[in-house]
């Protein structure tokens, strides 16, 4: 019995049989032949399987790809939900017709600059011959009514031409917040941001563009004739025989100006009542004029980190297209015939009539508006210190 089991098990026994021998050898063929179909089955899967991990991996990239290049697109908010192509980001200030053609003539040659003037009735004859200056240079002209009189200015030849905006008791810089974004100027290459007091003579606006055009100011303003003005700073004061300063010396007392001052009163400062910005620049100081303040009294000392550069180069006064400052009072002043009686003595005085003694003021708002005009300088400085103490990431140039 144990002999016949031994037998059984033992596989020299059972492969000595031709018949077990022959289906040893087909079990052995056909798990070959099963091995063989898995082994090659899964070599091609595991192709596939890779090729489509390939294809997969190529798709999400791109994705990200996509996502990535989308982010980056500078949209302005509120247009997410807009094809880009779709958005007008920049405007002008030119008037279209009700009818006719609404698409601009790409042929036709786009005005380079634009001259913005806070204007009151009582100066209607000084602003007359700033306006008639600049159209005559092709720049387009927005006068900002302060005192809300508009129809009396429709008598002028040149007033359905200009742009015309009412608001009582407001200034230029209120005004050119509110209606001067650099989405709606950025066709024009310079802004001229000016007061209504200006005598403008010696003054010729196209020689000007040309000269801040070859020196590279990017913040400007014309000289000042220091003996007919009535006020002017001594950086702004006219230099005989001189293109464009800019800087100022004063080598006795206190606060001394030499070649090593690097910024105002010295160097790299212009006033407010005339100033002349690049597109680049405009840009900046745009950002810089606060909302809820009405005067602009500390802009002009930071003026010069718009300068696009350096502001001992890029800005500058230029003293070969002069103009006179009148002095004028004009916001928070009460005396009627003050505006009449200044171009009434001008008319007499021939070329020196740009140049009239204001007589004393009656009783007016002037003080308040001379106080309220400290009380936002004095807001101004407290918020640039805060915000640079604040912004960790700003580095000061200067």
């Amino acid at each position: 019995m144990l002999l016949k089991v031994a037998t059984m098990i033992n596989p020299v026994f059972v492969l000595s049989d031709p018949k077990n021998r022959s289906f040893y050898c087909s079990l052995f063929i056909v798990v070959s032949l099963i091995c063989g179909a898995y082994f090659i089955g899964s070599a091609s899967i595991a192709k596939e399987y890779k090729e489509k991990l390939t294809r997969w991996k190529v798709i999400y990239n791109m994705q990200n790809m996509k996502f990535d290049t989308c982010k980056k697109r500078c949209q302005p908010s509120g247009t997410e939900a807009l094809p880009e192509g779709i958005v007008a980001k920049t405007s002008d200030l030119e008037m279209r017709p009700l009818w006719g053609s609404s698409v601009k003539n790409k042929n036709s040659t786009p005005t380079m600059s634009l001259l913005a003037i806070a204007v009151g009735i009582k100066q209607k004859e000084i602003v007359d011959r700033i306006v008639r200056k600049f159209l005559s240079s092709d720049f387009v002209v927005m006068l900002f009514h302060y005192d809300g009189v508009v129809d009396k200015w429709r008598d002028l030849p040149w007033s359905d031409s200009a742009i015309h905006v009412s608001a009582m008791n407001q200034t230029k810089w209120w005004f050119a917040k509110r209606f001067l974004h650099p989405d709606i100027v950025t066709e024009y290459k310079y802004i001229f941001l000016w007061d209504e007091d200006l005598g403008v003579e010696n003054f010729d606006p196209k020689r000007y563009l040309s000269i801040i055009r070859d020196e590279g100011l990017e913040i400007s303003q014309p000289a000042l004739d220091p003996v007919k003005s009535e006020v002017y700073h001594p950086i702004t004061a006219r230099v005989k025989k001189s293109k464009v300063h800019r800087r100022f010396y004063k080598f006795k007392g206190s606060g001394r100006c030499d070649d090593q001052s690097s910024g105002p009163p010295c160097t790299g400062w212009v006033e407010m009542m005339a100033p002349v910005f690049s597109r680049a620049a405009w840009q900046c100081v745009w950002y810089m004029i606060q909302n809820d303040l009405i005067h602009a009294w500390g802009l002009d000392v930071q003026l010069g980190y718009c300068a696009q550069g350096d502001r001992t180069k890029n800005v500058g006064v230029v003293d070969a297209e002069y103009i006179v400052h009148l002095g004028l009072p004009t916001l928070g002043v009460t005396d009627d015939n003050k505006g009449i009686d200044a171009i009434a003595q001008s008319k007499k005085e021939g070329s020196r009539a740009l140049t009239p003694s204001p007589p004393p003021l009656k009783a007016s708002d002037r003080a308040k508006v001379r106080m309220q005009s400290f009380i936002d300088m004095r807001i101004f400085k407290e918020r640039w210190i805060k915000a640079v103490k604040e912004d960790s990431c700003w580095a000061d140039p200067y």
